[in-house]
């Protein structure tokens, strides 16, 4: 069993001390909302610009505004927050991958 390197004690000391910071809810949809907007962004413009002529003449007679930007709005942040809880959980299995190693390596070696 190896040690760790030196970039991934950096990882180690930088999740020690954010990973509480990085699984607020609050944290996860401002930080995700650029990918969120990435999904709905298209949306909005397609149904703006017209290029699929059915889906603009069934929003206008059978929804309302509110309820399509609501829609769209539920879409961007369900992206957002999503998006950003997997990345959450795949640093944090990052870290626990490494913390056992870590003590596996300090176990053989007796340190």
């Amino acid at each position: 069993m190896e040690a760790l390197t030196e970039r991934e004690r950096e990882f180690m000391n930088y999740w020690e001390k954010n990973r509480k910071k990085e699984k607020k809810l609050f944290n996860q949809l401002l930080v995700g909302l650029p990918i969120g907007i990435l999904f709905g962004a298209p949306v909005l413009i397609n149904l703006f610009l017209g290029w699929y002529k059915r889906a603009g003449m069934v929003a206008n007679t059978q929804l309302s505004p509110a309820v399509l930007l609501t829609a769209i709005a539920l879409i961007i942040a369900f992206v957002a927050i999503f998006s950003r809880k997997h990345k959450w959980e795949m640093k944090e299995q990052h870290y626990k991958e490494l913390k056992a190693r870590s003590e596996a390596f300090r176990g053989q070696s007796g340190v």
